[in-house]
């Protein structure tokens, strides 16, 4: 078990991935009923990140406060504008995108039975309320602006005791690190029990009727991830961007587009930090607060989704109110929850911009379900992907740009 264990390390963790996605995707098409079995492991493997990552957060969150200096830069600053640029850029082009190629829906879909959020005011009180959420109840349920509100109190009364109780602290969140580091080592089967599960319970079918905005989305995220977000980096490092956005993609993107949750994968960008030399002190605490709060590909899935609604109605929209829509999706945006289908529930508020009825906006929201297989994937791992991307830009264009990514290395601090 020792020399396999050993062998398998020496194969990167990327080409394990794509051996089990080439599994799973095999099995499902030969063997459905085994595919729904495989299905166990990509349950399991999801479970399992979910289950480390609110303790891993506010451990490495209170340690990470627990050690800062005041005089010490860990751009977290910089990290959330280049999060609020980014969200509101995203819901921008997504709006120019869709009016140069507007789509119609066929709205006749069965109703969603979900509650959406019935305006912004709403979603911004929920937010205020979670930052004041009992702390075993935030851990509990995966509630990350109570986990981040809470750590970070924590982290700054730690600052005041003893340093081997400090050192306590750092032993934990080494510890938690450690088990994180493990469970990201079962991503490949976890992923081919996730791929498997999806082919043989929804294959292919079900996306040809609704192709079209199906590649609207998906082609704005593209664009977005290899073309808006890469100027954003170089704007802020100067530098080519494109290794740094490639890694971040590679890395993140690829593991979020199979888990279709931010908050599952915040480990795996809590790795990559560590990996390409980001300030700890800036990545524990900018990782799971962006997601939450940066969310580009939630902002774009609400833009297009409504303004489909809006070209089936025959709604006119000029300049002023669709840079409106922008603030109100960005907005939006940030309130989606870190799970799977979090940004679909959003679009009746944004909607109701142009007066339309929550029963018509509910059935476009069926439309993103039926979808949801593909274009929630995508949108995960932009969203994921971009928490990382930022983070390191912010840390980089202080720091230094690191050696192996085309610059000089960095000189770590902290």
């Amino acid at each position: 078990m020792h020399s396999l264990w050993n062998a398998l390390n020496r194969i990167s963790l990327i080409k394990q991935i794509l051996v089990g996605l080439i599994i799973g995707i095999v099995v499902a098409m030969a063997f459905p009923a085994a595919g729904k079995e495989l299905a166990l492991l990509g349950v399991i493997f999801v479970g399992a990140l979910k289950g480390i990552a609110p303790v891993l957060v506010f451990v490495l969150v209170s340690a990470a406060l627990s050690r800062k200096q005041e005089d010490h830069e860990s751009n977290i600053k910089d990290v959330i504008i280049l999060y609020l640029i980014g969200t509101f850029l995203a819901a921008f082009f997504a709006v120019m995108i869709s009016f140069v190629f507007p789509l119609t829906l066929q709205l006749d879909v069965s109703a969603a039975s979900n509650k959406a959020p019935e305006g912004i005011a709403e979603v911004l009180t929920t937010l205020l309320k979670n930052i004041v959420d009992n702390p075993v109840h935030a851990l509990m349920t995966g509630n990350y602006i109570g986990i981040l509100g809470w750590a970070c109190l924590f982290g700054v009364a730690v600052r005041r005791v003893s340093e081997s109780s400090k050192a306590v602290l750092d032993d934990c969140a080494d510890a938690v690190t450690t088990c994180v580091q493990w469970i990201i080592r079962l991503a490949p089967l976890g992923i081919m029990g996730l791929v498997a599960d999806s082919v043989s319970s929804n294959g292919i079918g079900a996306l040809i009727g609704y192709a079209k905005l199906l590649c609207l989305l998906l082609g704005t995220m593209l664009l977005f991830a290899f073309v808006v977000n890469p100027i954003i980096v170089y704007a802020k490092i100067h530098r080519n961007p494109y290794p740094l956005v490639w890694k971040c993609i590679k890395t993140s993107g690829v593991t979020a587009f199979f888990t279709r949750s931010s908050a599952a994968n915040i480990p795996v960008n809590l790795s990559l930090a560590k990996e390409i030399g980001v300030n700890p002190d800036t990545y524990t605490v900018t990782i799971p607060l962006g997601a939450t709060i940066n969310m580009s590909g939630a902002a774009i899935t609400i833009s297009i989704m409504t303004l489909a609604a809006v070209h089936t109605l025959g709604i006119a929209v000029d300049f002023p109110t669709a840079l409106l829509l922008s603030v109100l999706s960005a907005i939006g945006a940030c309130g989606a929850s870190g799970v799977a289908g979090g940004s679909l529930l959003l679009i009746p508020m944004a909607c109701s911009l142009f007066g339309i009825s929550n029963d018509i906006a509910m059935q476009v929201v069926g439309v993103g379900f039926i979808i949801g297989v593909l274009q929630d994937s995508t949108e995960t791992a932009l969203n994921s992907s971009t928490d990382i991307l930022f983070t390191a830009a912010a840390d980089f264009a202080q720091r230094g740009y690191p050696e192996h990514l085309g610059g000089h290395e960095v000189s770590h601090q902290g």
